[in-house]
């Protein structure tokens, strides 16, 4: 696990509140799905980045991070370790204020990258396990 609790702390409860949720697709039986659900039910509003760009739990989804029109805070990423990296780049190059990889997702030198931006890095966790542990 990378990420010391300080940093998951500041990500999960003062970052801010929209959460695009990278690999999140209509598919009830992928991780993505019951994760963007539970950091739902905690307050915070997530946003659904897939080719398909589905709406799912009730949010209009995007086909990629530069197609959202709004600010987004945390970018979560359920994808591949080796397709993460451009992910990360590309939650750098639209402002967001952290990065997440989930569990099993891990590239040391994206992180190394998105560290360098200023941007607060978590890598190889699930925000939806860490979330009900701050309460």
């Amino acid at each position: 696990m990378y990420g010391d609790a300080a940093t998951v702390r500041k990500i999960l409860t003062e970052l801010g509140d929209t959460w695009a949720v990278v690999g999140l697709s209509t598919n009830e039986h992928r991780a993505a799905y019951g994760v963007a659900d539970v950091l739902k039910r905690y307050g915070k509003r997530i946003v659904p980045v897939h080719p398909k760009a589905e709406t799912v739990h009730g949010e209009q989804g995007y086909a990629s991070l530069a197609d959202i029109p709004f600010d987004v805070d945390v970018v979560d990423v359920f994808v591949n370790s080796d397709l993460a990296g451009p992910v990360a780049d590309e939650a750098v190059a639209i402002g967001a204020k952290a990065v997440w990889f989930q569990l099993g997702v891990i590239d040391e030198a994206a992180s190394e990258r998105t560290r360098a931006a200023g941007l607060d890095m978590v890598m190889d966790r699930c925000p939806a396990i860490e979330i009900p542990r701050l309460r």
